[in-house]
């Protein structure tokens, strides 16, 4: 079984938690976050530690523990570095521009993609092919990355889409006469 809710969560210097009732709030420099606790679950906070554990000993509730205590050493990570994701653009003529709050895309569609981007995610186009986002929730952030993919995701002939930066699509080899 899992001891991931053993270990506790330390905040760095500048991050501060706080605790009311089933609510924790979690602030940095990078912005602020919170988290309604599951009914299984109680955290403690001993300076600055934070310490998840389970109100009763039962393997529904130790596994919740673990699982709360991963998402708030995700925020403590966030509100303190922030998390960054890099999709890339391959195909002849996809192109992407970040202008403030939109995202433009062009992938080869009969139309122009204009996606708007959430609040608390920024988005940065340094070069034509490469899309940068950060944002100090992981959970959000991974789904404005999976959203922006879905328009083209990357197929397995000529290996033409949208993709993650570090992401291996499998070639198929094209059909025989």
């Amino acid at each position: 079984m899992s001891r991931v809710a053993n270990n506790p969560v330390t905040l760095p210097k500048g991050v501060e938690a706080k605790l009311a009732g089933s609510e924790i709030s979690v602030k940095g420099s990078k912005g602020n976050l919170s988290l309604t606790l599951h009914d299984d679950v109680q955290v403690a906070q001993e300076d600055e530690v934070l310490k998840v554990s389970a109100k009763v000993p039962s393997r529904k509730s130790t596994a919740m523990a673990g699982t709360f205590r991963a998402l708030i050493n995700s925020m403590v990570v966030g509100v303190s570095e922030g998390f960054q994701k890099k999709l890339e653009l391959q195909g002849v003529g996809y192109r992407a521009k970040a202008q403030g709050k939109k995202l433009n895309l062009t992938l080869g569609l009969s139309h122009p993609v204009d996606y708007e981007i959430p609040e608390g995610v920024t988005v940065e186009t340094p070069s034509n092919t490469e899309i940068v986002l950060s944002s100090a929730d992981k959970q959000l952030l991974g789904a404005v990355a999976a959203n922006i993919r879905e328009f083209r995701p990357p197929e397995p002939y000529k290996g033409k889409g949208i993709r993650y930066a570090d992401e291996r699509v499998f070639r198929k080899e094209a059909k025989k006469k």
